[in-house]
């Protein structure tokens, strides 16, 4: 035992004969929740596409007649519920709470599911949101799934540190779009999942071509896309790019992202592990 040990092994690098195992802090899932496997969407920064590409992940695995749920981790920022055109609210018995479901028959957990008014903002510090999201875990009776996309916010703050810590995530899928800004800031979420030991799946690039509608030549009007060559050190290598396209924009304004053109739905479901 080292000298002045304060019997706290969390904090302290000594290799002594006294050391214990460290704490886990996974939390223990809704006994009314039995997933098979959870995928986290994850971006460097904002306004990528996050939200829409983990839609899309879950209509993907729904036509293929897979059992889905999404679990909007991002607290300040939700959107899932809009994009599935879901205006309702979630329910509880008093022990667990339950998801809403969208017309196509996928679970939706979101704080806006639980606010009076959804416009109203979320003004809480870190650990409150850090806290909330492991609720949609601990608290939710999810029932069955095949999947559970969890759809966090960008950064690497407190909330992708939670998720990655407290649920058993099977992999991530990480979203960009083609500027080398993006880039470098997403460099810095595949950095962290790697520190975590989290498998990156792939990497989606969003806004990653316009098609021109006459003679649908593929202009890439952000620069050529070069996501391979970013992933390469990390040993990634299943991609999806998706485009600039108004009629999928429209679809997730209007809350339609099931109706989705299935070109678009089929490019990221070869993301599905």
């Amino acid at each position: 035992m080292a000298e002045n040990c304060n019997h706290n092994c969390d904090s302290c690098g000594q290799n002594c004969s006294s050391r214990t195992a460290p704490n886990s802090f996974m939390a223990e899932a809704n006994a009314g929740s039995h997933v098979k496997k959870i995928i986290g969407v994850v971006s460097g920064k904002g306004g990528v596409g996050k939200s829409m590409t983990t839609s899309l992940l879950a209509v993907a695995a729904a036509r293929q007649g897979k059992k889905v749920g999404i679990l909007d981790a991002d607290i300040t920022g939700p959107s899932i519920p809009h994009m599935f055109g879901y205006h309702g609210r979630a329910t509880g018995d008093g022990t667990n709470m339950y998801p809403a479901q969208s017309n196509g028959g996928v679970n939706l957990m979101s704080i806006n599911l639980l606010l009076e008014n959804p416009e109203d903002p979320v003004v809480w510090r870190g650990a409150m949101i850090a806290g909330a999201v492991k609720q949609f875990w601990t608290d939710v009776a999810w029932g069955e799934l095949d999947y559970l996309f969890v759809d966090m916010p960008p950064g690497t703050g407190d909330v992708p540190l939670t998720v990655f810590q407290s649920l058993p995530i099977d992999g991530i899928v990480v979203v960009t779009s083609p500027q080398d800004l993006v880039f470098m800031v997403v460099e810095k979420a595949l950095r962290m999942a790697e520190k975590m030991d989290v498998p990156v799946i792939g990497i989606v690039e969003n806004m990653s071509y316009v098609k021109c509608p006459d003679c649908g030549k593929r202009i890439n009007i952000f620069g050529e896309c070069n996501v391979e060559a970013m992933a390469g050190p990390h040993g990634i290598g299943r991609f999806a790019h998706l485009p600039i396209d108004p009629a999928l924009a429209a679809a997730c304004d209007a809350g339609k992202v099931e109706e989705a053109p299935e070109e678009y739905v089929n490019e990221v479901a070869q993301l599905l592990i």
